[in-house]
């Protein structure tokens, strides 16, 4: 299968990288076109103190970390996306459209954050006729299907853990730390006997 166009969508700012950053510096190493989509920059949910679009400003310093040029930023309220979900799949609509992506990158099935919810069900219906692959969020899955594996090298997680710390705001969640990082790694890794890997759920799966 030749796979050229890769789109991750993030409903928030940080969810892709958590989600798939080393697989996002991979990709854009062996030469495909990269898109990555925030659907909310969550400003109500910044802390006390920082200015309203902080969030904005370090996904694009993480983003370009990872090597992504392709970035775009929309404004939907945190929290609120099930009483917006037309409007947003309208704009996954227009991003498919733009965009013509291979593969699309978006919240596990088992996610239970309803923000992350609603993105990965309106992906199904925006993207229907693409491969869905979905990510892994251990603090918000209950379950998780590794139906699918990406084998990564130390670099790429290092440029993960690199893009996460473009992020000061967050950096009291356990989960953006270093070592949580490289032992999911190390542990999805060890179940395809490489040293590092992420596993995604196979959402669906389209060969051309």
């Amino acid at each position: 299968m030749m796979v050229e166009n890769i789109l991750i969508l993030s409903p928030h700012t940080d969810d892709g990288e958590l989600g798939c950053g080393g697989s996002i510096v991979k990709f854009v190493e062996e030469g495909m076109d990269v898109s990555y989509v925030a659907l909310s920059s969550c400003e109500k949910s910044v802390p006390a103190g920082c200015p309203a679009d902080i969030l904005r400003h370090e996904v694009k310093k993480a983003t370009e970390v990872l090597g992504i040029t392709k970035l775009l930023l929309h404004d939907f309220e945190v929290r609120e996306f099930p009483s917006l979900r037309q409007k947003i799949l309208d704009v996954l609509i227009e991003i498919r459209e733009k965009v013509h992506p291979d593969v699309v990158i978006t919240p596990s099935s088992y996610d239970t954050h309803q923000d992350h919810k609603i993105v990965r069900e309106e992906t199904l219906r925006a993207f229907k006729k693409c491969t869905i692959l979905g990510y892994e969020q251990p603090w918000n899955n209950i379950t998780f299907d590794t139906m699918a594996f990406i084998p990564l090298k130390k670099g790429h997680i290092m440029k993960k853990i690199e893009a996460l710390n473009c992020y000061e705001t967050q950096k009291n969640k356990s989960y953006f730390g270093a070592d949580f990082i490289k032992g999911l790694a190390q542990t999805r890794g060890t179940q395809i006997d490489e040293m590092y890997a992420e596993a995604f759920e196979v959402i669906r799966w389209v060969i051309r």
